[in-house]
Protein backbone atom coordinates (compact mmCIF):
# COMPACT_ATOMS: atom_id res chain seq x y z
CA UNK A 1 0.00 0.00 0.00
CA UNK A 2 1.29 3.42 -0.99
CA UNK A 3 0.63 6.22 1.52
CA UNK A 4 1.92 9.76 0.98
CA UNK A 5 0.35 11.70 3.87
CA UNK A 6 0.11 10.86 7.57
CA UNK A 7 -0.73 12.89 10.68
CA UNK A 8 0.93 11.77 13.92
CA UNK A 9 1.24 12.92 17.53
CA UNK A 10 4.73 13.04 19.04
CA UNK A 11 5.51 13.19 22.77
CA UNK A 12 9.10 13.37 23.96
CA UNK A 13 10.16 11.78 27.21
CA UNK A 14 10.04 13.73 30.48
CA UNK A 15 13.28 14.28 32.33
CA UNK A 16 13.95 12.19 35.42
CA UNK A 17 13.68 13.73 38.90
CA UNK A 18 16.76 14.66 40.89
CA UNK A 19 17.49 12.69 44.03
CA UNK A 20 17.72 13.70 47.69
CA UNK A 21 20.36 11.53 49.33
CA UNK A 22 23.16 11.81 51.90
CA UNK A 23 26.37 9.88 52.08
CA UNK A 24 26.31 7.45 55.00
CA UNK A 25 29.40 5.35 55.56
CA UNK A 26 31.34 4.18 58.54
CA UNK A 27 34.02 6.64 59.61
CA UNK A 28 32.50 9.35 57.38
CA UNK A 29 30.44 11.33 59.89
CA UNK A 30 29.82 14.28 57.57
CA UNK A 31 29.34 12.72 54.20
CA UNK A 32 27.09 15.45 52.91
CA UNK A 33 24.51 15.41 50.13
CA UNK A 34 25.13 13.03 47.22
CA UNK A 35 21.83 12.97 45.33
CA UNK A 36 22.35 12.44 41.61
CA UNK A 37 20.65 14.24 38.74
CA UNK A 38 17.78 12.86 36.71
CA UNK A 39 18.39 11.57 33.20
CA UNK A 40 17.30 13.43 30.06
CA UNK A 41 14.10 12.32 28.34
CA UNK A 42 14.31 10.81 24.88
CA UNK A 43 13.66 12.86 21.74
CA UNK A 44 11.21 12.06 18.94
CA UNK A 45 13.27 12.03 15.74
CA UNK A 46 12.20 11.77 12.10
CA UNK A 47 14.88 10.05 9.99
CA UNK A 48 14.96 9.65 6.19
CA UNK A 49 15.89 6.14 5.02
CA UNK A 50 16.29 5.14 1.37
CA UNK A 51 14.98 1.65 2.18
CA UNK A 52 11.53 3.05 3.04
CA UNK A 53 9.29 3.66 0.00
CA UNK A 54 6.14 5.19 1.49
CA UNK A 55 4.51 6.23 4.76
CA UNK A 56 2.37 3.08 4.94
CA UNK A 57 4.31 1.77 7.96
CA UNK A 58 2.96 4.72 10.00
CA UNK A 59 -0.74 4.13 9.32
CA UNK A 60 -1.31 2.07 12.45
CA UNK A 61 1.11 4.02 14.63
CA UNK A 62 -0.29 7.51 15.16
CA UNK A 63 1.19 8.16 18.63
CA UNK A 64 4.96 8.24 19.12
CA UNK A 65 6.27 8.44 22.67
CA UNK A 66 9.94 8.58 23.61
CA UNK A 67 11.15 7.04 26.86
CA UNK A 68 11.33 9.19 29.96
CA UNK A 69 14.62 9.74 31.76
CA UNK A 70 15.51 7.73 34.84
CA UNK A 71 15.47 9.31 38.29
CA UNK A 72 18.73 10.25 39.98
CA UNK A 73 20.10 8.02 42.74
CA UNK A 74 22.37 8.28 45.73
CA UNK A 75 26.15 8.18 45.45
CA UNK A 76 25.90 10.89 42.76
CA UNK A 77 24.41 8.46 40.25
CA UNK A 78 22.77 10.19 37.31
CA UNK A 79 19.57 8.66 35.98
CA UNK A 80 19.59 6.83 32.68
CA UNK A 81 18.74 8.92 29.60
CA UNK A 82 15.52 7.90 27.84
CA UNK A 83 15.69 6.23 24.44
CA UNK A 84 14.74 8.29 21.41
CA UNK A 85 11.70 7.38 19.32
CA UNK A 86 12.87 7.10 15.68
CA UNK A 87 10.31 7.56 12.89
CA UNK A 88 11.60 6.21 9.56
CA UNK A 89 10.35 7.97 6.42
CA UNK A 90 11.32 7.94 2.72
CA UNK A 91 13.59 10.66 1.29
CA UNK A 92 11.40 13.42 -0.11
CA UNK A 93 9.19 13.66 2.98
CA UNK A 94 8.14 17.08 4.25
CA UNK A 95 7.88 17.32 8.04
CA UNK A 96 5.38 20.01 9.06
CA UNK A 97 3.95 21.33 12.30
CA UNK A 98 0.24 20.51 11.96
CA UNK A 99 -1.08 23.34 14.12
CA UNK A 100 1.21 26.17 13.03
CA UNK A 101 1.59 24.96 9.46
CA UNK A 102 5.31 25.72 9.10
CA UNK A 103 7.91 23.40 7.63
CA UNK A 104 10.22 21.76 10.15
CA UNK A 105 12.45 19.96 7.64
CA UNK A 106 12.52 18.88 4.03
CA UNK A 107 14.03 15.38 4.14
CA UNK A 108 15.69 15.41 0.74
CA UNK A 109 18.40 12.79 1.25
CA UNK A 110 18.73 9.51 3.06
CA UNK A 111 20.21 10.20 6.49
CA UNK A 112 18.53 13.59 6.96
CA UNK A 113 17.01 13.88 10.43
CA UNK A 114 15.04 16.36 12.50
CA UNK A 115 14.04 16.41 16.17
CA UNK A 116 10.30 17.14 16.21
CA UNK A 117 9.91 16.91 20.00
CA UNK A 118 12.82 17.47 22.39
CA UNK A 119 13.11 15.45 25.56
CA UNK A 120 12.96 17.21 28.92
CA UNK A 121 16.12 17.85 30.93
CA UNK A 122 16.66 15.89 34.11
CA UNK A 123 16.19 17.62 37.46
CA UNK A 124 19.12 18.43 39.74
CA UNK A 125 19.87 16.37 42.83
CA UNK A 126 20.28 17.87 46.29
CA UNK A 127 24.05 18.12 45.97
CA UNK A 128 23.53 21.20 43.80
CA UNK A 129 21.77 23.03 46.65
CA UNK A 130 24.52 22.67 49.25
CA UNK A 131 26.07 25.91 50.49
CA UNK A 132 28.31 26.90 53.35
CA UNK A 133 25.28 27.80 55.44
CA UNK A 134 22.97 25.08 54.12
CA UNK A 135 24.97 21.87 54.28
CA UNK A 136 22.11 19.36 54.46
CA UNK A 137 19.78 20.39 51.65
CA UNK A 138 16.71 18.31 51.07
CA UNK A 139 15.68 20.18 47.96
CA UNK A 140 15.73 18.60 44.52
CA UNK A 141 14.37 19.47 41.10
CA UNK A 142 11.72 17.47 39.28
CA UNK A 143 12.47 16.61 35.68
CA UNK A 144 11.35 18.99 32.94
CA UNK A 145 8.44 17.79 30.79
CA UNK A 146 9.21 16.70 27.24
CA UNK A 147 7.84 18.60 24.26
CA UNK A 148 4.79 17.39 22.39
CA UNK A 149 3.75 18.24 18.85
CA UNK A 150 1.23 17.31 16.18
CA UNK A 151 3.18 16.54 13.01
CA UNK A 152 2.10 16.09 9.40
CA UNK A 153 4.29 14.01 7.10
CA UNK A 154 3.86 14.58 3.36
CA UNK A 155 5.77 12.58 0.78
CA UNK A 156 6.82 14.18 -2.51
CA UNK A 157 8.51 11.52 -4.58
CA UNK A 158 12.03 12.28 -5.72
CA UNK A 159 12.48 11.04 -9.29
CA UNK A 160 14.56 12.02 -12.29
CA UNK A 161 11.68 11.69 -14.74
CA UNK A 162 7.94 12.19 -14.29
CA UNK A 163 5.41 10.69 -16.71
CA UNK A 164 2.40 13.00 -17.01
CA UNK A 165 -0.70 13.01 -19.16
CA UNK A 166 -4.42 12.40 -19.20
CA UNK A 167 -5.86 9.21 -17.72
CA UNK A 168 -5.26 6.15 -19.92
CA UNK A 169 -2.50 7.88 -21.92
CA UNK A 170 -0.24 4.84 -21.47
CA UNK A 171 1.98 6.00 -18.59
CA UNK A 172 1.86 2.76 -16.63
CA UNK A 173 2.46 0.63 -19.70
CA UNK A 174 5.47 2.74 -20.63
CA UNK A 175 6.87 2.48 -17.10
CA UNK A 176 6.53 -1.31 -17.22
CA UNK A 177 8.44 -1.42 -20.54
CA UNK A 178 11.24 0.92 -19.45
CA UNK A 179 11.82 -0.65 -16.01
CA UNK A 180 11.03 -3.73 -13.96
CA UNK A 181 8.15 -2.00 -12.19
CA UNK A 182 4.76 -3.76 -12.32
CA UNK A 183 2.07 -1.07 -12.05
CA UNK A 184 -1.58 -1.97 -12.48
CA UNK A 185 -2.53 -1.75 -16.17
CA UNK A 186 -6.05 -1.91 -17.58
CA UNK A 187 -8.06 -0.62 -20.53
CA UNK A 188 -9.95 1.98 -18.50
CA UNK A 189 -8.96 5.39 -17.10
CA UNK A 190 -7.73 6.04 -13.56
CA UNK A 191 -6.14 2.61 -13.28
CA UNK A 192 -3.21 4.23 -11.47
CA UNK A 193 -4.39 5.57 -8.13
CA UNK A 194 -0.98 6.39 -6.70
CA UNK A 195 2.48 7.09 -8.17
CA UNK A 196 4.71 4.18 -9.13
CA UNK A 197 8.50 4.29 -9.30
CA UNK A 198 10.76 2.37 -11.65
CA UNK A 199 14.53 2.26 -12.13
CA UNK A 200 15.76 2.39 -15.73
CA UNK A 201 19.30 1.14 -16.34
CA UNK A 202 21.17 2.33 -19.44
CA UNK A 203 24.32 0.32 -19.99
CA UNK A 204 26.68 -0.04 -17.04
CA UNK A 205 27.13 3.58 -16.07
CA UNK A 206 23.73 5.29 -16.39
CA UNK A 207 20.45 4.87 -14.57
CA UNK A 208 17.50 7.07 -13.71
CA UNK A 209 14.29 6.84 -11.68
CA UNK A 210 10.93 7.25 -13.43
CA UNK A 211 7.71 8.17 -11.62
CA UNK A 212 4.36 7.31 -13.17
CA UNK A 213 2.08 10.15 -12.01
CA UNK A 214 -1.66 9.25 -11.92
CA UNK A 215 -3.74 10.84 -14.66
CA UNK A 216 -4.57 14.52 -14.34
CA UNK A 217 -7.90 16.07 -15.29
CA UNK A 218 -9.30 19.57 -15.65
CA UNK A 219 -9.37 21.30 -12.27
CA UNK A 220 -6.52 19.18 -10.86
CA UNK A 221 -4.76 22.32 -9.59
CA UNK A 222 -7.80 22.98 -7.36
CA UNK A 223 -7.82 19.44 -5.99
CA UNK A 224 -10.40 17.96 -8.37
CA UNK A 225 -9.79 14.26 -8.95
CA UNK A 226 -7.18 14.21 -6.16
CA UNK A 227 -5.20 16.73 -8.19
CA UNK A 228 -3.18 18.08 -5.26
CA UNK A 229 -2.32 14.54 -4.16
CA UNK A 230 -0.90 13.80 -7.63
CA UNK A 231 0.58 17.15 -8.67
CA UNK A 232 2.83 17.47 -5.64
CA UNK A 233 4.77 14.43 -6.85
CA UNK A 234 5.58 16.27 -10.10
CA UNK A 235 7.43 19.00 -8.16
CA UNK A 236 10.46 16.80 -7.41
CA UNK A 237 11.01 15.49 -10.95
CA UNK A 238 13.82 16.94 -13.07
CA UNK A 239 12.42 16.10 -16.52
CA UNK A 240 8.79 15.70 -17.60
CA UNK A 241 7.74 13.23 -20.26
CA UNK A 242 4.31 14.30 -21.47
CA UNK A 243 2.33 11.46 -23.05
CA UNK A 244 -0.39 12.40 -25.54
CA UNK A 245 -2.91 9.72 -26.49
CA UNK A 246 -3.93 10.03 -30.17
CA UNK A 247 -7.39 8.46 -29.80
CA UNK A 248 -8.74 9.16 -26.29
CA UNK A 249 -11.53 6.88 -25.06
CA UNK A 250 -13.66 9.91 -24.14
CA UNK A 251 -13.43 11.28 -27.72
CA UNK A 252 -11.71 14.47 -26.56
CA UNK A 253 -9.24 16.44 -28.67
CA UNK A 254 -5.63 15.22 -28.06
CA UNK A 255 -4.18 18.68 -28.71
CA UNK A 256 -6.58 20.29 -26.25
CA UNK A 257 -5.76 17.57 -23.74
CA UNK A 258 -2.08 18.50 -23.97
CA UNK A 259 -2.85 22.19 -23.45
CA UNK A 260 -5.12 21.37 -20.52
CA UNK A 261 -2.48 19.36 -18.65
CA UNK A 262 0.07 22.13 -19.17
CA UNK A 263 -2.39 24.71 -17.87
CA UNK A 264 -3.18 22.63 -14.77
CA UNK A 265 0.52 22.36 -13.96
CA UNK A 266 0.99 26.10 -14.51
CA UNK A 267 -1.89 26.95 -12.19
CA UNK A 268 -0.53 24.59 -9.54
CA UNK A 269 3.10 25.75 -9.74
CA UNK A 270 4.30 28.18 -12.47
CA UNK A 271 7.89 26.95 -12.08
CA UNK A 272 6.83 23.63 -13.63
CA UNK A 273 6.64 25.44 -16.97
CA UNK A 274 10.43 25.88 -16.84
CA UNK A 275 11.02 22.14 -16.39
CA UNK A 276 12.47 20.32 -19.44
CA UNK A 277 9.63 18.53 -21.22
CA UNK A 278 9.75 15.69 -23.73
CA UNK A 279 6.46 15.34 -25.62
CA UNK A 280 5.60 11.97 -27.13
CA UNK A 281 2.53 10.66 -28.89
CA UNK A 282 1.77 7.18 -27.58
CA UNK A 283 0.20 4.18 -29.29
CA UNK A 284 1.82 5.07 -32.63
CA UNK A 285 0.45 1.84 -34.11
CA UNK A 286 -2.93 3.60 -34.28
CA UNK A 287 -3.83 5.49 -37.50
CA UNK A 288 -4.51 8.77 -35.65
CA UNK A 289 -1.01 8.95 -34.13
CA UNK A 290 0.80 10.57 -37.09
CA UNK A 291 -1.81 13.31 -37.72
CA UNK A 292 -1.81 14.21 -34.01
CA UNK A 293 2.00 14.36 -33.95
CA UNK A 294 1.99 16.68 -36.99
CA UNK A 295 -0.56 19.01 -35.36
CA UNK A 296 1.59 19.19 -32.23
CA UNK A 297 4.68 19.90 -34.36
CA UNK A 298 2.88 22.79 -36.06
CA UNK A 299 1.77 24.23 -32.72
CA UNK A 300 5.06 23.85 -30.83
CA UNK A 301 7.52 24.36 -33.67
CA UNK A 302 9.63 21.23 -33.18
CA UNK A 303 9.47 17.54 -34.00
CA UNK A 304 7.39 15.21 -31.84
CA UNK A 305 8.41 11.63 -31.13
CA UNK A 306 5.94 8.80 -31.60
CA UNK A 307 6.29 5.67 -29.49
CA UNK A 308 4.49 2.40 -28.90
CA UNK A 309 4.80 0.63 -25.57
CA UNK A 310 2.97 -2.35 -27.07
CA UNK A 311 5.45 -2.92 -29.93
CA UNK A 312 8.49 -1.22 -28.38
CA UNK A 313 8.85 1.20 -31.30
CA UNK A 314 11.16 4.18 -30.57
CA UNK A 315 11.52 3.31 -26.86
CA UNK A 316 15.32 3.19 -27.17
CA UNK A 317 15.31 6.64 -28.78
CA UNK A 318 13.14 7.95 -25.93
CA UNK A 319 15.57 6.60 -23.34
CA UNK A 320 18.50 8.25 -25.12
CA UNK A 321 16.63 11.56 -25.25
CA UNK A 322 15.90 11.35 -21.50
CA UNK A 323 19.55 10.59 -20.72
CA UNK A 324 20.66 13.55 -22.85
CA UNK A 325 18.30 15.90 -20.98
CA UNK A 326 19.50 14.66 -17.59
CA UNK A 327 23.14 15.03 -18.57
CA UNK A 328 22.46 18.59 -19.80
CA UNK A 329 20.91 19.44 -16.43
CA UNK A 330 23.96 18.04 -14.62
CA UNK A 331 26.30 20.15 -16.74
CA UNK A 332 24.24 23.30 -16.13
CA UNK A 333 24.19 22.62 -12.39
Amino acid sequence: MFVDRVDIYCKAGDGGDGCTSFRREAHVPRGGPNGGDGGKGGDVVVLADENVSSLANLIGHKHWNAERGGHGQGSLKTGKSGQDAIIMVPPGTLVLDSKRGHLLRDMKQSGDRVVVAKGGDGGRGNRHFATATHQTPREFEPGKPGEHRDVSLELKLIADVGLVGKPNAGKSTLLSRLSKAHPEIAAYPFTTKYPNLGLVRVGFDHQFVVADIPGLIEGAHAGIGLGHEFLRHVERTRVLVHLVEPSPMDQTDPIQNYRQIREEMRLYDPTLMERPEIIVVTKCELPDATPVAKLLEEELGHSIMQISSATGENLEQLIRMIVDELQTLEIEA
